[in-house]
């Protein structure tokens, strides 16, 4: 849920976040461990919480998750790279690969590495297991439905392009290299409806029976929500464990051997720790429009351009002035890119929609609250513009986990 800036107790409070407007550049990226470290303890009923880095994959907030004794799922090699480079062993279970196909770079070193695979297609079965007999293997099972707070982030039934539709043709691949299914996974999209989890954790105990295999784990993969808007309810973790605890002991019954229950979540554990804080540059009314520019981009916080996704705003004077919440405009966020859809106020198709802001000057700071997750991980050089900082809050000392990308660094790879 948003922090409260002016009143919040997390690290996220005005006072730091105006020490490090002092500090550094804007836009920059700023994290909480407190808050990463307290959304891990809610999620401790779970035999093994596998963090999804996709969600922020740097290498320091890796580092962070393996201290608190989470393993990690890597869905490319760049981050099977990364977790290693965080502590994470290969030759073990602690990394997950998971994905629909191989290229063979990456096919190469998960063999070296000896990394169990999250398989989503047969074709990847056929490929493991001619080179690497004997692999240990999780079957990626796509249900035949989904769901999602978009439709790009459905990933089960005929129009996702994830996971196995059919898990009995994997069967006869499996044996015949001798391939070791240790697991199945199932996951459906990002966000939780409970009647859709209930159909999920059946589907999931319909396929273990009807595969019949001895398998040690089960998957309820990832997707859990945060409350990206003040009046959102979290996600009632208790009824969330409870029904996917029920699916895993009528596995357990059926195969008579104890299963381990695996959570794989990214946006949980870290989407609120992190903020993005940007500068307004410019204000000017187009129309009937008040539009309020600022110097962070589309191609630094993609979401609400890619899904039409919320986040909560603050504002921040750069005078010392108070900023008066009671008295608002009509207003619409736009960054510097050279690109109509660079709007932060949108929905889903574009959609462009203002919301009701203090007045703003020139000069002000905006935070977008809530950023943790496919914030900085899904930022791009577009329009030649470097990365940001990131900035990580730990025991009440602030550290640089990743220093602004010089134009030098950007254009080393062409020169």
């Amino acid at each position: 849920m948003p922090q409260i800036i002016h009143q919040t107790e997390s690290n996220l409070n005005v006072k730091n976040i105006k020490y490090l407007i002092k500090q550094y550049q804007s836009p920059f990226w700023v994290y909480d461990a407190n808050i990463i470290s307290n959304k891990i303890q809610l999620l401790k009923k779970f035999d093994i919480i596998r963090f999804a880095q996709k969600a922020c994959s740097n290498i320091h907030i890796l580092k962070l998750m393996r201290k608190n004794n989470l393993k990690v799922d890597a869905v490319s090699l760049g981050e099977i790279k990364r977790a290693l480079i965080a502590g994470f062993k290969k030759n073990s279970d602690e990394i997950v690969f998971t994905a629909d196909l191989f290229d063979e770079e990456t096919l190469s070193k998960i063999i070296k590495y000896n990394i169990p695979v999250n398989a989503g297609s047969l074709d990847m079965l056929k490929q493991l297991g001619s080179i690497s007999p004997g692999h240990r293997i999780w079957l990626r099972i796509n249900p035949k439905f989904g769901y999602g707070h978009s439709k790009k982030t459905n990933t089960g039934g005929e129009n996702s392009k994830h996971g196995i539709w059919d898990p009995h043709l994997a069967i006869p691949i499996i044996k015949k290299y001798n391939l070791k299914l240790i697991g199945l996974h199932m996951h459906i999209g990002s966000g939780v409806n409970y009647e859709h989890l209930k159909k999920v954790c059946y589907a999931m105990t319909k396929s273990v029976m009807q595969i019949n295999e001895k398998i040690t784990y089960i998957s309820a993969g990832g997707g859990l929500p945060i409350p990206y808007q003040l009046n959102e309810e979290p996600i009632n973790i208790k009824k969330y464990f409870s029904l996917w605890n029920k699916a895993r002991e009528k596995i357990s019954q059926f195969l008579n051997k104890p299963i381990q229950l695996e959570v794989e979540p990214g946006r949980f554990l870290v989407g609120e720790s992190g903020i993005l804080v940007s500068q307004v540059r410019a204000i000017k009314n187009m129309g009937n429009k008040n539009f309020v520019l600022i110097d962070a981009g589309f191609n630094d916080l993609m979401r609400p351009t890619m899904y039409g996704s919320y986040h909560h705003i603050s504002v921040i004077s750069s005078k010392n002035r108070e900023i008066n919440e009671n008295k608002t405009i009509e207003t619409v966020i736009g960054g510097p890119l050279c690109e109509s859809g660079d709007i932060f106020t949108q929905k889903e198709g574009g959609r462009i929609e203002s919301r009701k802001l203090p007045l703003m000057e020139v000069g002000d700071y905006i935070i977008f609250h809530d950023t943790g997750a496919y914030g900085a991980s899904m930022s791009s050089n577009y329009n030649t513009r470097p990365l940001i900082q990131e900035i990580l809050i730990e025991n009440n000392t602030f550290k640089t986990i990743r220093r602004r990308q010089t134009f030098e660094e950007l254009l080393s790879l062409e020169q």
